[in-house]
């Protein structure tokens, strides 16, 4: 169950990844937010499952749920950043 878990989490971030690396030209905030938003539910998903398994999978859950935090707070400054622009 956790081997599983720790999969599934690990392909989110690895999905998300592969998706920005071939993703389109942003050309409006609002393509960013939508990304945001994903990344958000992911961290959420991510806390259940750190949470189902009593947190215990060997600092891999909480260095997951770190890099999404990392990514949250970039993309949140991106949209930001975008918004000023205009």
């Amino acid at each position: 169950m956790k081997k599983t878990l720790i999969v599934g989490a690990l392909s989110v971030c690895l999905s998300f990844a592969a998706g920005l690396a071939v993703a389109e030209r942003v050309h409006d905030w609002h393509d960013l937010d939508a990304v945001h938003n994903h990344v958000t539910e992911a961290i959420h998903e991510m806390d259940r499952a750190r949470a189902a398994n009593h947190y215990d999978m060997n600092g891999h859950g909480a260095k997951a749920e770190e890099h999404l935090h990392a990514a949250e707070h970039e993309l949140h400054d991106a949209i930001e950043t975008m918004r000023a622009e205009r």
